[in-house]
């Protein structure tokens, strides 16, 4: 099962592009949307982040946002 260099996510091997560079580097991408990311050389790319962070680590980052909107709104007002 192939791992997407992209997102590093397993895709079943039917799916999905394979390329195989002239320096003998094989690079697994499981969708045309990793493929195009990948074309415009984009890393940080929300979809991706999400992906690989934890459940817990979605929260503590959601709750840092709301405190951070929460202290520029007190200071607007």
């Amino acid at each position: 099962m192939p791992k997407c260099s992209y997102c590093t996510k397993n895709y079943e091997p039917p799916r999905g592009l394979t390329l195989v560079l002239n320096s003998g580097r094989v690079i697994y991408l499981c969708s045309s949307k990793c493929r195009k990311n990948r074309i415009m050389k984009r890393r940080k790319v929300r979809w991706i982040t999400k992906s690989k962070e934890s459940k817990a680590q979605i929260k503590i980052r959601d709750e840092a946002r709301i405190e951070s909107q929460k202290k520029r709104d007190s200071k607007k007002a």
